[in-house]
Formats: structure tokens, sequence, C-alpha cells
């Protein structure tokens, strides 16, 4: 063999041998990320105990079963440990809040991944057409990212959420039960109307006669002492920069009526002022338990989407006003149809709440609910019947807060037990509280 028919030979050699190589050389996971069709991806800085953080934008379809209807960028979040750990997935109702590791994900040493919901903050279309905004293309969102991540990640999966987050959770898991093996909704109501009794049932029997005393007649020296509440409440506006719409003497009558609900969805904030109490003390204390806040223009902004679905679809509470009407010009329960003042009132369907409270019952399994006894949300839990294919915790007092750190020992340790059952892995006790 002639010396350059040799040479050309080893460099054939050499280059199938290079080729070989990069094919058997597995890909980086940021490498896999950007494969995924219509996904664009960014590695970041977050939670430091995940060893690699991704932020990640899908490509959605507005309308999943039109797809001509437009598209969105929906906001993911991915913390990685290892492509064979568990992944936990955090479905906000709202806007992604944090970048760091949840509860579940620390439990399970899991890599997490948490999606933002659709016509929220870094996930809102270009216009906000409020047909496409339901608990059904919302889903329809999660489930194409989910899918789309599972093909890396090949072991167990569990579904998870807080309040909004939880409901979206229960929605999620209705429309596609075999995306994920395991969820565990926090503090999730289930309401079955546009503005559920049962709220207002709960408040009217919470704790003992003595706070709910308490309560009513805090309201009703509020209310008594609303002209000198007045200046306090637009200092404190001016402050902190609060406008609103509906003027800001309605924004306090409303502070005001919202008082029982925030009470007990925080679990009770320092001892209530009595009727002997000045105008600055019962401001502080209003605002400390019901800020004036929650009816800023920007703050309901913010929220405008929750308000669409809770007035359309997922429900929500009305505020009791009979004890109160010298006050408020004998009106007829206040609604939170003042969030969209320029607009007709919306109609509610509870039809998808019906259905998915009769699967709740019958066929839903492994789901895992959190609750907390005194928080007003509570109120409207799921009822499973006699659906043991799930299972529901109550925390003894607890409020909104309540997660599975803070449930009694005996409490906690059934409900570990049931994740080790069906995630079939050994959990890494977390003691924080």
């Amino acid at each position: 063999m002639k010396l350059k028919q040799i040479t050309f030979l080893l460099i054939g050699f050499l280059i199938v041998g290079n080729i070989s190589c990069q094919q058997s050389r597995p890909k980086n996971l940021l490498n896999q990320l950007q494969e995924i069709p219509g996904v664009s991806v960014k590695k970041i800085s977050g939670d430091s105990t995940f060893t690699e953080y991704y932020e990640l934008y899908f490509t959605q379809d507005l309308d999943h079963q039109n797809p001509k209807a437009g598209t969105f960028q929906q906001r993911v979040l991915l913390g990685h440990h290892a492509f064979n750990q568990p992944m936990v997935v955090q479905l906000e109702g709202y806007q992604i809040w944090s970048d760091k590791a949840g509860e579940l994900s620390k439990l399970l040493n899991a890599n997490q991944l948490t999606i933002e919901h659709r016509y929220f903050k870094n996930s809102m279309p270009d216009s906000l057409n409020w047909q496409y905004l339901n608990i059904k293309q919302a889903a329809a969102d999660q489930h194409a990212i989910i899918q789309a991540l599972k093909k890396l990640y090949p072991n167990k999966w569990l579904t998870t959420g807080i309040s909004k987050g939880g409901q979206t959770t229960i929605y999620h898991r209705y429309f596609y039960p075999n995306d994920v093996d395991v969820s565990v909704p926090y503090v999730a109501p289930h309401n079955l109307a546009r503005e559920d009794k049962r709220i207002q049932n709960y408040l009217a029997s919470a704790g003992n006669q003595e706070i709910r005393d308490k309560i009513r007649q805090f309201q009703l020296t509020c209310f008594k002492n609303r002209e000198k509440l007045l200046p306090l409440a637009e200092a404190y506006a001016k402050e902190k920069n609060y406008s609103f719409t509906m003027g800001l003497a309605r924004a306090l009558d409303l502070s005001i009526l919202e008082y029982p609900f925030a009470y007990w969805q925080w679990g009770g904030i320092d001892e209530i002022p009595d009727e002997n109490a000045n105008p600055q003390e019962l401001s502080e204390h209003l605002f400390k338990v019901s800020n004036i806040d929650f009816f800023d223009v920007n703050n309901i902004k913010t929220l405008l989407a929750f308000y669409h679905q809770a007035l359309t679809e997922i429900g929500m509470y009305s505020y009791e006003i009979a004890p109160f009407k010298q006050y408020l010009n004998d009106e007829k329960d206040i609604t939170f149809d003042f969030t969209f003042p320029n607009e007709p009132i919306r109609k509610f369907d509870a039809s998808s709440m019906i259905k998915i409270n009769k699967w709740l019952q019958t066929d839903a399994e492994k789901i895992l609910f959190i609750y907390g006894e005194n928080d007003t949300w509570s109120a409207t839990a799921v009822d499973l019947k006699g659906n043991n294919k799930c299972k529901k915790f109550v925390n003894p007092e607890g409020s909104h807060k309540s997660r599975i750190n803070s449930f009694p020992s005996e409490m906690k340790k059934e409900i570990l037990n049931t994740l080790e059952e069906w995630m079939d892995v050994q959990l890494t006790i977390n003691n924080e509280k």
C-alpha cells in the first residue's frame, strides 16, 4: 500500500472515530432543552441548592383547539439536580413568586419545574382576550410543558401548588390524570358557586362566640369612626403610593368588610382593639390584618386575571353587609364585580366545578390535600366523600400558611408515609419550620 493511501486511510479512521466519540458523548441539559420545539432557554442564577438553573419560555397556543387564534410566551423555571431524580412541578395560580426550592422539592431531593399561569406577569398575551382564560386552556399549557420535559426526566413526577396554585393543580390533574404520578394541592378551595355561601357560613361559626363578637364589634367600631379613619387612610395610602378606582372611602369600607375573612385566613393577628380604641389604633390594626392595598388599582390590575376566573368559573365570595347596612346605603351583598368597573357583569358557569367535584369524589387518585383548620378558604375545601384513593389532611388550628412541616408530628409522619408510598421513594426528612 502506498504511503499516500495509508495517510488517507488514517485520516478516515480519525474522522470516523471522532464522529463516533461525539455521538456517544451524552448531550448536556442545555443542549437538550434547546432542542425542544418552540422553546427559548437561558441559563440563570437561581436557587443554589440545584446544580443547574434555567429560565425557559414556551410558545403556547392561545387556544389549544385552534392554533390560528395566536400564541403567547409562557415563563417556566427549571432547577436541576439529576435526570434520575423525581420531578416536582410547582403550578402557579398567578405569576412565579420565587425561584427557591419548595417544601416538596426539598423532601424528595427532586428537580423542580415552576410554571407561571397564563395571563399573569411574564406570561401575558399581547391582547387580553378573556375567552382564552379558562381552566381547560391553562391545563393544556401545563400538559404541553410537562410532556416536553418528561422525555428528559424518566423518574416519578409530582404536581403541587398553593392556594390558587393548588386549585390549578386539581384542574390540571382532572384534564390530564396521567401526566404525573402524585399531586399535592395546598390550601386549595373548591368553590361551587360564584359567591360560595359556605364561606359566609364559616365566618358565622369560626372560633368561639367571644372572638366572633370581638370581630363584629371591631368592624362596627371602624364604621362608626369612619370619618376619623379616612384622613389616616389617606395619609397611609399617600405614603404607600396607593390609589383606588372606587375612591378612598369605598376602599376603606371594603377593607373593613374584608376583615373577618383576612383575620381567619392568616390565623388571627394580635389582640383585636375594643370599642374604646382610638382611630390610630383602629387603623393600624385594620391595615395590618386587612390591608387597604388589596383594593389598590395596581394590585387589582396585577390580579385581574384571577378576578376574571373567579367571576366566571372558579368562584369567590361576597361580603356580608347586613349588620352594617346603615353605613353602606342599604346595599345588597357586595361582590367582586368592582374589579371590572367599566364592563358588564360577568356570567358564571359552575359546570366545570361541579364535574370536577364529582370526579374528586369518585375517580381521582393519589392526590394529597393539605388544609389549615382555621383558614377561611377551608370553608370550601375539597370533600372527598368516600373516595379513599386520595387523602386529605387538616392542620389543627392551622391557617392559609399550613404546610407539611407545620403539622403535628404524628400527622406529619402519616403525610410523609403516604408520599413515600405513592412516590416510591425514601424521603429526605426536613425539620425546618
